[in-house]
């Protein structure tokens, strides 16, 4: 069911305030990011000690993702994006102080912040998202998802050049978590009350009983494994791509920082072009073809002893991961219970952060970052198989070919 609240506001205000408040996480977010060999040498860690480190971030991002659908059950996703937003803000700010003060247990607690108010966000943005998608008839999550990734290039490319003419990183993280605050203050008072919270309730249910029931569901099983595999191949890349180049192809922080913004362009590049691979292949060809770029990416990053080879191969990498959270999502939902099992599947997806870093960082302690990612390419590949649970349910089943690639339909309705 479709709350009535968001008509309260018109649909386009509504969803700019998404786009704009993705965006500046994908900011905040990058922009800790490139700044990571930075943070490592402050620590004097081993990467092993930061994949613990990481672990803050882990653990914050599943304690809101499994906070975030009862909260928005409770309050509805503007109020759960706002306190999300206060987290991020603060995550920032925080690590950039433990930064400064060389303290690991700060830098996991900035983290543990940041991810916290990611997860809350993430959900409630996808669940907002999902919706104005049924009332637009179009697809609008790759577009939002894409807004996220520009602004990751955005955070990247000033990192870039923060990183070159070292600026102290609690500097560069201050003056980032400033202005997430106002972009974060507009998003919210622009996004209508309540949605979410009446569908939410008048569904199968609440809390955790919901979400149990929606697991019942085949479908969302798989769906969930789709999304955990490019999830993964998404976060490892946010956790680790910089120092992969630095330790593992012996480049500098800053070539490190430009790479990775090479693979924020990259995401962003496909998630803007989601909307037209959908329209013209449909979700399952899309999801296939995109864990096989991710593949051949990552196969590069890693059997290639060329560091340019390498760092040309991230655009692969970045390529075949965009989709793979918006298209899963939108598929999801396509359930009778939709908030749920987008909640469910979002769920799925935050999995592979919290076993990424700590797993990847074990892993790469004993065959270097390059070797670890060979479990990120293998996890990928499965999607091949499990991606045909995105086809389309009853009814959109005769107006596609088989692989889920839609027939031409009329124009659609314009909604203001």
């Amino acid at each position: 069911m479709v709350s009535a609240a968001p008509a309260l506001l018109p649909i386009r205000r509504w969803r700019l305030s998404l786009f704009v408040f993705m965006l500046l996480v994908g900011v905040s977010m990058s922009s800790w990011i490139v700044r990571t060999p930075a943070v490592r040498d402050a620590l004097q860690a081993s990467t092993a000690q930061m994949g613990l480190v990481l672990l803050g971030l882990s653990v914050g991002s599943m304690s809101g993702i499994l906070s975030s659908a009862a909260m928005v059950r409770r309050h509805g996703g503007r109020t759960t994006m706002a306190v999300g937003g206060v987290l991020v803000v603060a995550g920032v700010l925080v690590v950039g102080l433990g930064s400064a003060a060389a303290s690991a247990p700060l830098v996991a607690l900035g983290l543990g912040l940041f991810g916290g108010g990611g997860g809350l966000s993430e959900i409630a943005v996808n669940i907002e998202g999902a919706d104005i998608e049924r009332r637009l008839e179009r697809p609008v999550l790759p577009a939002l998802h894409g807004c996220f990734s520009a602004g990751t290039v955005v955070g990247a490319l000033a990192g870039i050049v923060l990183t070159y003419l070292r600026v102290p990183v609690v500097l560069h993280l201050g003056v980032v978590s400033a202005l997430a605050a106002v972009a974060f203050a507009w998003s919210v008072r622009s996004i209508p009350p309540g949605t979410g919270r009446q569908s939410l309730d008048a569904g199968s249910g609440a809390g955790w009983r919901a979400q149990l029931v929606v697991w019942r569901d085949r479908r969302i099983v798989l769906l969930g494994m789709v999304v955990l595999a490019l999830a993964l191949a998404e976060g490892s890349a946010n956790d680790w791509l910089p120092l992969i180049m630095v330790d593992g192809h012996g480049t500098t922080q800053t070539t490190g920082s430009i790479v990775f913004a090479a693979f924020a362009a990259a995401m962003t590049c496909g998630r803007f072009m989601g909307a037209t691979l959908l329209n013209r292949f449909g979700p399952v060809l899309v999801l296939r073809g995109s864990a096989l770029v991710s593949v051949a990416g990552l196969a590069l990053v890693v059997f290639s002893p060329n560091s340019a080879v390498a760092g040309a191969a991230v655009v692969l990498w970045g390529l075949g991961a965009s989709l793979g959270f918006p298209v899963t999502i939108s598929a999801a939902g396509d359930s009778d219970d939709p908030d749920a099992a987008v909640a469910a599947v979002a769920t799925a997806g935050y999995l592979a952060f919290l076993a990424g870093p700590p797993v990847l960082g074990f892993v790469g302690e004993h065959v270097g970052l390059r070797g670890a990612m060979l479990l990120v390419l293998v996890v990928v590949a499965t999607v091949t198989v499990t991606s045909a649970a995105a086809r389309p349910r009853a009814g959109a089943a005769s107006a596609d070919g088989g692989d889920g690639a839609p027939e031409p339909v009329g124009e659609r309705p314009k909604v203001s």
